[in-house]
């Protein structure tokens, strides 16, 4: 099923492409203990990828840049974002073995994910040159950590000085430079990564503020921080506010962080106040979670609208 795109400013993701291998067990093991897996899987995934589906899912006008092997992981990872509107001209074939990712679910949907980075390593400058380059007005960029360190922090200033908007999913958690944080236009991360970058532990939505306020105060223009079931906390220069999730029963939480990113990338790049697009990347990312997988979970835009119109969001 394929969405009709809207009129919105164009979104670029540089980030890493996955193949996830995701085994289902009834609960996760402890260290140093062995359980028996009930299921086993492969899925597109890698947050960059995940992402980038998410926002092409939703009708956004979507370009990827990044690395894959040559290898039978690579084609089915193009295949993926090409089915749900990512543009995929930017992915650039290595002679690294595409990343992988090894995934153990419980039935509660918890779940702990191990990421062997492979060809994302080698996602470089001249990727994000070529990227950017080719658009000749700005939209809205959206990077996360999977991808090296220096390719992150080199796309934030090239893309600061071009006029684009930058969303930073600082994901997995690793520190930022203070002045590279200043160039961020709007901050994503869950307790953990706020933890991190902080130094504040983060689990209680009073939590989240204390945390927020030190990157504001570092330059960062809006941080949202992710609580899981708690909703997410949003803090600018203006204003300071809690958008609730969507009640469901999580099933896999793998992509939900993914979800929300890209799905609160289309609401911008639509136009939509912030407020607005947390309220829809909320059913966007709580859909994600009553599935199984990572692109496969992610919701298209009907399915997000139709939640939406039957239920206002809540």
């Amino acid at each position: 099923m394929k969405q009709k795109q809207l009129e919105s400013k164009p979104i670029v993701v540089i980030g890493s492409l996955n193949m996830d291998l995701v085994v289902v067990t009834d609960r996760l093991p402890a260290m140093g203990e062995t359980v028996s897996g009930r299921e086993f899987a492969t899925f597109p995934g890698g947050k960059g990828a995940n992402q980038a589906v998410a926002a092409g899912k939703l009708g956004a006008k979507v370009t990827m840049a990044g690395c894959v092997g040559k290898d039978a992981f690579s084609r089915d990872l193009l295949n993926s974002l090409k089915d749900t509107n990512v543009a995929t001209a930017f992915i650039r074939e290595t002679e690294t073995a595409t990343g992988t990712a090894l995934i153990t679910v419980a039935s509660s949907g918890t779940n702990t994910i191990v990421v062997v980075p492979g060809a994302n390593a080698c996602c470089n400058e001249k990727d994000v040159d070529d990227v950017l380059r080719s658009f000749d007005q700005p939209g809205i960029l959206v990077l996360q950590h999977e991808i090296p360190a220096a390719t992150v922090e080199y796309a934030i200033k090239i893309a600061k000085d071009a006029g684009w908007v930058i969303i930073l999913n600082p994901a997995p958690a690793r520190e930022v430079p203070e002045h590279i944080l200043a160039k961020v236009d709007i901050l994503t991360p869950n307790e953990t990564e706020a933890a991190v970058l902080t130094g504040c532990q983060v689990s209680l939505p009073e939590d989240a503020v204390i945390a927020g306020k030190r990157l504001l105060a570092l330059g960062v223009k809006a941080v949202i921080i992710t609580l899981g079931s708690k909703g997410a906390m949003c803090l600018t220069g203006r204003e300071t506010f809690l958008v609730p999730p969507i009640t469901v029963e999580a099933i896999d939480t793998t992509a939900a962080g993914d979800a929300y990113t890209g799905a609160l990338a289309t609401a911008l790049a639509e136009g939509q106040e912030i407020r607005d697009g947390m309220r829809f990347a909320a059913v966007a990312a709580g859909l994600s979670v009553t599935r199984r997988g990572a692109q496969p979970a992610l919701p298209w835009r009907q399915e997000v609208d139709d939640y939406i119109r039957r239920t206002g969001g809540k």
